[in-house]
């Protein structure tokens, strides 16, 4: 290492890409639920709630 890197602030060449644009939803209102994504829904929680859960022995 070299005197001249002293304090300098080591950054990114290049600044990160901006995130997608799903991440950024401001103000927007969810969709609602279909009845069929319902259903799923309500079908994988009662097989959650059934499933034992494992134990650290």
């Amino acid at each position: 290492m070299s005197n001249s890197d002293h304090g300098v602030d080591h950054v990114l060449a290049y600044p990160e890409p901006p995130a997608s644009p799903l991440w950024h939803r401001h103000g927007a209102k969810p969709r609602p639920l279909t009845d069929t994504q319902r259903q799923r829904n309500r079908e994988l929680l009662v097989l959650a709630q059934r499933k034992p859960r494992a134990t650290a022995a």
